[in-house]
């Protein structure tokens, strides 16, 4: 999350409302658009980890929306009159509440998933890789660098796609891992994203 804030800060600190309406890399999202999302899925992920007793078989039942046709279904929606500075404080908001609502439930705790039951730790890395991937597509397209911790990364991808070998750049195969970029490291084409692994890994063996 930090150095998503890191690399957009100075980018949002002198645009307007209507500057991050341009595309996100490879995408029919806004660059907005492709951040709200980012907020909402960080909310979402908390609040399905909230009740005492979370649900197993269904989301937490938040109201989505679609507010334009091919824009992103979410159950939030930043004041656009904030402009991106109040995007990413959105951001750091649900980001902050993910994070602490996955710190203080126990390792036993589930709650669904669409990818599979997943346990606290999971609920974590996804909003890692939610908040890189989507960030890596819109600081691509706004001209910034966005360079997570390799550790981060490493640790993320051991968790989420531990089929994927981590190599000498754990961010590059991050990247490939959820079909954003070829790998010719590993001799790879760009990879077909379709699932990560939610369930806790050694569960049931």
């Amino acid at each position: 999350m930090d150095c998503l804030l890191a690399a957009l800060g100075p980018a949002a600190a002198t645009a307007g409302p209507a500057d991050w309406s341009v595309p996100a890399r490879e995408s029919d999202w806004t660059c907005w658009e492709a951040l709200e999302h980012l907020a909402d899925c960080l909310l979402a992920y908390a609040l399905q980890l909230g009740p005492q007793q979370p649900p197993l078989d269904d989301y937490v039942p938040l109201a989505w929306a679609h507010r334009r046709d091919g824009g992103p279904g979410t159950a939030i929606a930043v004041d656009p009159s904030s402009g991106p500075v109040g995007l990413l404080e959105a951001i750091a908001a649900t980001g902050g509440v993910a994070v602490a609502i996955a710190g203080a439930r126990g390792p036993q705790v589930r709650a669904k998933h669409s990818y599979g039951i997943a346990d606290p730790e999971a609920f974590a890395a996804m909003g890692v890789v939610e908040t890189l991937v989507h960030g890596y597509d819109v600081c691509a397209a706004l001209g910034v660098e966005l360079r997570p911790p390799a550790e981060l990364c490493a640790r993320t991808l051991a968790r989420l796609f531990p089929e994927v070998p981590v190599g000498e750049d754990p961010w590059q195969a991050l990247l490939w891992a959820t079909g954003r970029i070829d790998l010719p490291a590993l001799g790879e084409g760009r990879r077909t994203f379709t699932t990560w692994h939610s369930a806790p890994l050694h569960e049931g063996e």
